[in-house]
């Protein structure tokens, strides 16, 4: 049997963030996505155990401060594409107004680490959205390319197909596909 899941990838990491504290009887606080304050004293063995339990389940501590920054940068241009508030901003002057950093420098440090421009990892992200959004069935092709601040479905398409080789329209009708076989097993 084959399920189709929806699910909230935001809540599930504060979830599992809950549980592994709870477990390592260590207290926090959300500050924003991907990023947490310890509100007590660690001990080294106290902090080492936290991030052999973090690390086993693919969450990392980021302690360099470029990383830092780019993680931060990735986080924002996350919130700034899941938000429903934020409709038709220039990335640009979200992420400099966001991480109080001119957008040049920004730009610069992320390619610098990532070896990818800021650009190509927002045009990955509003795809994968795009996919999630295809696949949950609850929008139109035109309503998704106008939640993620698309000109148009055009626009969309395009990029679309550049970055998985097939049009957004192939690709539902993929997903369409592979339910009806579901379905009938």
């Amino acid at each position: 049997m084959k399920l189709f899941l929806k699910f909230d990838t935001n809540e599930i990491i504060k979830i599992f963030l809950d549980q592994q504290f709870d477990k390592l009887k260590v207290c926090y606080r959300t500050i924003g996505f991907g990023e947490i304050e310890i509100t007590e004293k660690l001990t080294d063995d106290h902090y080492l155990e936290l991030k052999k339990s973090l690390h086993s389940n693919g969450i990392n501590i980021v302690e360099n401060q470029k990383s830092i920054l780019v993680q931060k940068i990735k986080d924002t241009i996350m919130e700034m594409i899941h938000s429903d508030d934020i409709v038709n901003v220039k990335s640009s002057v979200y992420l400099a107004e966001k991480l109080s950093h001119s957008y040049g420098y920004i730009s610069n440090l992320f390619s610098e680490v990532t070896y990818t421009s800021i650009e190509n990892f927002i045009i990955l992200q509003k795809i994968e959205l795009t996919k999630q959004l295809i696949i949950s069935n609850e929008l139109s092709l035109t309503e998704i390319a106008f939640k993620l601040s698309y000109s148009s479905v055009a626009h969309l398409s395009t990029q679309f197909k550049n970055t998985t080789g097939i049009t957004p329209s192939a690709f539902q009708r993929i997903i369409v596909k592979r339910r009806e076989i579901a379905n009938t097993k």
